[in-house]
């Protein structure tokens, strides 16, 4: 026991030091780490055969829920974006045991900066691997057909928050392929009241895209039976509603992945380039590093007065303990002067 303590211990140490270099912006380094500890975590799950005895299932998905933020974060400011959800399936071994934070979050990063073209994929094969039996849980299933297996159960909000990353903004939004969204949802094993909400929902967005297309001007519709596809002929129509639609994509990844804009301008970063050389700063660290010069400057500039100052104080001290020293061991005790008869003088006086 005291030796898997240790290890776990050692495991969030390790978790620890990774989202250290994120912080540091050295993500070689976090991206590294983070995956050497995803595999450790993933090899010896398999090799305690997917149970855990100690109950410590819910540690087991925070520690690979955190390594696999740390990983995705790193890989998308190393500007490997589109190798993310390639890399995630790999470390993981499959999509369906990808922690749902860290599979939406790289979603997100590959929709937000246009490389998206596998999403949709990556998205449905983890969908179609889990089967919804119980109220209110979803239960893995290794292949279509087989039964579920009850080790691993997946809440039905965590599942309805991929469902909705993958209808509504890949289906619906990115790739405006609405029909397949609504089918997929009507064959989908979704509680039904979720079902209906989805589906109300969708057909509201087919309903203004419909809208949308009968309102194009005659001359968009001549040029489309001409052979000029409709998806790439509306980009050049209505720039006002195109750009809103964008934005209203880009609103809807940046609220699911939680990757709002920093509130404070400290936590943003800079990249210089030099040639092949790129290096990632945060504008906390360019001010602090300001401040260092700026003290240095100071210090080398007042250098000869502050001198002066540390002289003239060590001067008065050592001058004070001087005094206070002589002054301690001049005045003369008399030890006698206690048990002395007072002077004749003095007795008469009285």
């Amino acid at each position: 026991m005291a030796v898997v303590c240790g290890a776990k211990a050692s495991t969030w140490e390790g978790i620890e030091r990774s989202e250290s270099y994120l912080v540091s912006c050295m993500f070689e380094e976090a991206a590294s780490l983070a995956s050497l500890i995803i595999r450790n975590l993933m090899r010896e799950n398999h090799q305690n055969g997917n149970v855990d005895n100690d109950g410590n299932e819910n540690e087991l998905h925070d520690m690979l829920e955190s390594s696999g933020m740390v990983f995705v974060q790193s890989m998308k400011e190393l500007a490997r974006t589109f190798e993310i959800l390639k890399e995630l399936k790999h470390l993981f071994g499959s999509v369906a045991a990808i922690p749902v934070q860290v599979l939406v979050t790289g979603v997100c990063f590959q929709i937000s900066e246009g490389t998206s073209s596998d999403v949709e994929g990556y998205l449905k094969e983890f969908l179609n691997k889990w089967i919804y039996k119980d109220e209110g849980y979803y239960f893995s299933v290794e292949a279509d057909g087989e039964e579920p297996d009850r080790r691993f159960s997946l809440g039905v909000d965590e599942y309805l928050e991929v469902v909705d990353l993958y209808v509504m903004t890949c289906l619906g939004m990115v790739l405006r392929d609405i029909d397949s969204a609504i089918s997929w949802v009507e064959k989908a094993s979704l509680p039904e009241d979720k079902r209906q909400e989805l589906l109300r929902r969708l057909n509201s967005m087919n309903a203004s895209k419909a809208t949308s297309s009968s309102q194009a001007p005659v001359s968009s519709l001549h040029a489309d039976k001409h052979g000029v596809e409709s998806k790439n002929f509306s980009k050049n129509l209505e720039p006002g509603h195109v750009a809103s639609k964008e934005n209203s994509v880009k609103e809807t990844i940046l609220k699911l992945s939680g990757r709002g804009a920093p509130c404070f301008w400290w936590f943003r970063n800079t990249t210089v380039k030099f040639g092949n050389f790129r290096l990632n700063l945060s504008n906390g660290n360019i001010l602090l590093g300001c401040i260092l010069l700026f003290m240095c400057y100071f210090l080398k500039r007042k250098q000869a007065s502050l001198k002066r100052v540390l002289r003239k104080q060590a001067l008065s001290v050592k001058k004070g303990l001087v005094d206070l020293w002589q002054l301690a061991f001049s005045y003369q005790v008399n030890p006698l002067a206690a048990v002395q008869p007072l002077p004749a003088a003095t007795r008469g006086s009285l």
